[in-house]
């Protein structure tokens, strides 16, 4: 099995910088609230279920699988 490079919190923002890319608009593209990808960034927003978990694998500091069920995607 393939092991993953996980990506510390820093590291993400660190390439948002790099890239241009704000917070907000990643956030849009991914249908993600603006406010749990920054919970997320800053270590505020747990990243067990839900979006928060969405977001960490998304921004690639946590591994995981993204399972998209009815009512799944607000927990």
């Amino acid at each position: 099995m393939l092991q993953k490079t996980l990506k510390t919190r820093e590291e993400v923002v660190a390439d948002f910088e790099r890239k241009g890319i704000s917070v907000s608009s990643w956030a849009r593209k991914n249908n993600i609230p603006r406010s749990i990808v920054y919970g997320v960034l800053n270590g505020t927003r747990k990243t067990r279920i839900g979006l928060g978990h969405k977001a960490a694998v998304l921004l690639g500091i946590k591994d995981g699988e993204i399972v998209e069920e009815e009512g799944h995607e607000h927990a």
